[in-house]
């Protein structure tokens, strides 16, 4: 078993990967510590920070608390509608006929698009009235024409729930007005804020979108604007949804970017909307502040070159089958350490795809994570009387 400390193989002359992650890595070992993160104090009955990319929690104030997520709901609308419409299963031109059920929930009080009774109105139109004008009669509009019924369509809502890992929801309606049985956790509303973000860019785009206007029939256009506090405060801030109900007071999920690097956050139970604002903007500051995120390698990228015997090359290329992203604390990082790990040198025959190495990072003695690595392509093996002549020389001078 082989295991090179990263600073080792700087060493060792392995020149060609400092010119990109290693320089990296090499730098995080002489940081401090990596350690729980400290508590920024938001004022919240229930919050959540993660980091984009390495879906590290820099925060918590009890994620798992059940919470009514209001209209953080319509964040799961407009999964449901971004999907069918990826899948060409749905236009933004298409045309839903607004029926009486979805009208009069404009007429009750509650955040409204203000659509009539019979209106023809666009697939696109109805999600900027969910996601900019946080409209309720919109998401039911919506819900009705994709499933027939807001029933059916939360049923699609749960069950794509399901599927992007939300263990602790239940969905009973398209807008998230009050019910009771309409549930879930900060932890669940990051997780899914994270899926739209990530599997919808393009459609996304509209929650960053300040303002809409609805040229309402019979009567004057309406324009509202985007319901996130954060969006106008310039600051990196591109989503994404707000939530109020009386039983669970003032939510919201939001996210920032700066650098190429993106950190959610999700709170709620804040008691009025000035605290909703700035305690969300400080859990956010606070990320940025406190946290780095490294990318270690990427998918697919050739991360290493290992050596080989018995093969008709003596080295192999090796490759992670995933993104891995690395978040630290800037302030407590010291004992990051960071190595490569593999029986070598590796006898072939090899077959592309097979595992033959792992990253290992630690703090101290504490495993953090293992990536493992995979051979980017086939390595056959020489023949007899080759393959005799490498092993002569290995075992005198053991060198391949």
């Amino acid at each position: 078993m082989i295991t090179l400390n990263l600073k080792i193989l700087v060493l060792k002359k392995w020149i060609y990967l400092l010119m990109n992650r290693f320089i990296i890595i090499i730098c995080l070992i002489f940081f401090k510590n990596f350690s729980v993160f400290a508590n920024p104090n938001v004022d919240a009955r229930t919050g959540i920070l993660m980091d984009y990319h390495s879906e590290e929690i820099l925060y918590e104030l009890d994620p798992d608390s059940q919470i009514y997520p209001a209209s953080m709901t319509k964040i799961m609308t407009a999964i449901i509608a971004f999907d069918l419409l990826k899948k060409n299963q749905l236009s933004l031109d298409d045309k839903f006929t607004i029926s009486e059920n979805a009208w009069r929930l404009s007429q009750a009080g509650y955040s409204s698009m203000f659509i009539m009774i019979n209106d023809q109105v666009s697939v696109e139109n109805l999600l900027k009235g969910i996601i900019i004008a946080s409209g309720n009669d919109a998401c039911i509009a919506l819900a009705e024409g994709i499933a027939g019924s807001e029933e059916n369509f939360a049923e699609m809502m749960n069950e794509k729930a399901i599927e992007i890992g939300m263990t602790s929801t239940n969905f009973t309606n398209s807008s998230g007005i009050n019910d009771p049985e309409n549930v879930s956790t900060v932890r669940d509303i990051a997780i899914m804020s994270k899926y739209l973000i990530k599997n919808y860019p393009v459609y996304y785009e509209l929650f960053k979108e300040k303002t809409f206007t609805w040229d309402r029939t019979g009567g004057d256009p309406i324009k509202q604007g985007n319901r996130n506090p954060l969006l106008y405060k310039n600051v990196g801030v591109d989503g994404i949804k707000t939530g109020y109900l009386a039983v669970e007071k003032y939510s919201l999920a939001s996210t920032m970017i700066k650098n190429d690097r993106r950190i959610i956050a999700v709170a709620s139970g804040f008691q009025n909307k000035n605290l909703r604002s700035s305690e969300s903007l400080k859990l956010l500051n606070w990320g940025f502040r406190n946290t780095n995120t490294f990318e270690i390698s990427k998918k697919d990228n050739t991360f290493f070159e290992l050596d080989t015997w018995l093969g008709k090359s003596n080295k192999i290329k090796v490759a992670p089958k995933e993104n891995f992203y690395l978040t630290i604390n800037k302030k407590d990082i010291r004992h990051l350490n960071i190595s490569l790990k593999y029986e070598g040198p590796i006898k072939a025959p090899i077959s592309k795809g097979e595992k033959i190495a792992d990253i290992i990072v630690k703090n101290k003695d504490q495993l953090i994570k293992t990536l493992p690595l995979y051979a980017q392509d086939d390595l056959k093996k020489v023949n007899f009387f080759k393959s005799l002549v490498t092993s002569i020389n290995y075992l005198i001078w053991g060198d391949v």
